[in-house]
């Protein structure tokens, strides 16, 4: 079963004086690329959580998103008490030259730059792993949303595949018609402009030969059909990432299909392949949302 690389997750959960928000978003991507925003509580812990989530995602853009509330509780806060005292000696000297009195200048100095900071809390290791179990809960509900997605899309996949295998089939039908088809304008463009009496029968037959070695689309079609094959063994197989290995093999399925298109010569095939093209298209424009 294939999985999309777009989904969402979300959870919530509220324990003692702390309520947890996660909020999980992902898009496709070539490699998997993690934009979180972390509490200062969490900071410590950001190396795990993007693990677990390297770990469950494998690929995408995914924005991450974290909230913790506390409630009745007072943020700690920490006063630079050297900075506030290098400032305090150094407007003093000023002020005992300028003769200036410097009672209220203490909440001026309060306001100045780094003089006031928050304080470094670190979230406990027990809430922690309360933490834990709202993220995995956002994670599973995303996982879920790329498995359903990801179901859509293989059913999708499916059917463009079965349309060209269509077409395949109805390319090896067109074929031999294309090929007497052919040998017979070359004769009677002979027979026009050179004459039946200048020409050797016998070379004619062995450059016709050649000629419609050439031409012959039948080796293209045999690859088209393992392909397709091959495909369809993907699907089914219990990899969890499959998109780069279905987007090679659709590289494949293009050069088959252009080779057909090239040697042609014939107005129903070359439908066909324009239709095949089409179908291919889709099927790219697909793959690019396949885990």
């Amino acid at each position: 079963m294939l999985k999309s690389m777009t989904g969402f997750g979300r959870a919530e959960k509220t324990i003692g004086e702390k309520t947890f928000f996660v909020e999980l978003k992902a898009l496709n991507g070539k490699q998997l690329e993690i934009q979180m925003k972390l509490p200062a509580l969490l900071k410590p812990y950001e190396f795990e959580i993007r693990n677990r989530l390297q770990e469950k995602l494998i690929r995408g853009t995914v924005d991450v998103f974290i909230t913790i509330k506390q409630l009745g509780v007072t943020k700690p806060v920490v006063i630079n008490t050297d900075l506030i005292r290098s400032y305090f000696l150094q407007i003093k000297g000023l002020a005992d030259e300028l003769q200036v009195d410097t009672q209220s200048v203490l909440g001026s100095l309060l306001r100045l730059p780094e003089v006031i900071a928050p304080g470094m809390e670190i979230l406990p290791e027990d809430d922690f792993k309360i933490f834990m179990e709202v993220f995995e809960t956002a994670l599973n509900e995303l996982d879920q949303h790329r498995t359903q997605e990801g179901q859509s899309i293989e059913n999708d996949l499916v059917q463009l595949i079965l349309r060209i295998q269509e077409k395949e089939e109805k390319i090896i039908n067109l074929a031999p018609k294309r090929m007497e088809r052919i040998k017979e304008e070359i004769r009677q463009l002979l027979h026009q402009h050179v004459g039946e009496e200048n020409y050797d029968n016998n070379r004619l037959e062995q450059e016709l030969i050649y000629y419609m070695e050439k031409i012959d689309i039948h080796e293209e079609q045999i690859r088209l059909r393992q392909h397709a094959d091959y495909f369809k063994e993907i699907l089914s197989g219990s990899e969890t990432s499959k998109g780069k290995k279905l987007s090679f093999l659709l590289q494949e399925f293009g050069r088959e299909i252009n080779t057909t298109g090239s040697k042609a010569y014939d107005a129903d095939i070359q439908k066909c392949v324009v239709e095949m093209k089409d179908d291919l298209e889709k099927a790219k424009e697909q793959i690019l949302n396949v885990l």
